[in-house]
C-alpha cells in the first residue's frame, strides 16, 4: 500500500489520485519535496467541477418546476439564487396568481353547481381539461425558456418579477 505524499492517506498501489485530498499520486505538497515526474493525466471518467456553479438547477428547469403545485413556486421565491432571477420569479408568481384565480373560479362555480347540478357536471369536466391543457402549455413554455404571459395574471406576475 502507498501513502499520499501530501496528506498521508493510505492509497491503493494503482491509484492515480489520493481519495482524500485529490492530489496526483507521487505529487508532493507545495512545501515538500522536489518535483519528480509530471502528474499523470486524469482518467477518462474524470470531469472537472464547473468554474462557477451559481445555481444547482438551470433557470428554465426551475421555471418549469415552479408550475408543479404552488410549493416549488414558493420555495423558488424564498431560496437564493432563484429569488433574484427574473425568469424564475416571473414563472413562480404566474403560478401563484393562476392558482389563486382558479381557486376563486372553483368557488364561484361550486355555488352555481348547487342551483344547476346537471348542467354543471359537464362544465366541471371541461374546466378540468382546460386546466390540464393550460398547465401543459405553461410547463412547455417555461422549459423552452419563454416568458409566456397569461392575459391578466401574466401582467401581475411581470410587475412582481421586476420589483
Amino acid at each position: 500500500m502507498a501513502f499520499c505524499a501530501s496528506c498521508g492517506t493510505q492509497m491503493a498501489d494503482n491509484a492515480a489520485f489520493c481519495p482524500n485530498c485529490g492530489k496526483a499520486a507521487g505529487q508532493a505538497s507545495a512545501a515538500g519535496a522536489s518535483p519528480a515526474a509530471p502528474a499523470p493525466v486524469p482518467s477518462a471518467g474524470y470531469t472537472a467541477p464547473p468554474a462557477s456553479a451559481a445555481a444547482p438547477i438551470e433557470e428554465n428547469i426551475a421555471g418549469m418546476l415552479a408550475y408543479f403545485t404552488i410549493i416549488p413556486a414558493i420555495i423558488f421565491l424564498l431560496v437564493e439564487p432563484y429569488n433574484r432571477n427574473r425568469f424564475v420569479r416571473f414563472h413562480s408568481f404566474q403560478c401563484l396568481f393562476t392558482a389563486a384565480a382558479l381557486i376563486v373560479l372553483h368557488i364561484c362555480l361550486s355555488f352555481l353547481s348547487y342551483a344547476l347540478p346537471l348542467i354543471m357536471f359537464p362544465i366541471w369536466g371541461l374546466l378540468g381539461l382546460a386546466e390540464f391543457a393550460l398547465w401543459i402549455l405553461l410547463v412547455i413554455k417555461a422549459y423552452q425558456h419563454q416568458m409566456f404571459k397569461l392575459p391578466i395574471v401574466g401582467d401581475l406576475a411581470e410587475k412582481q418579477a421586476n420589483a
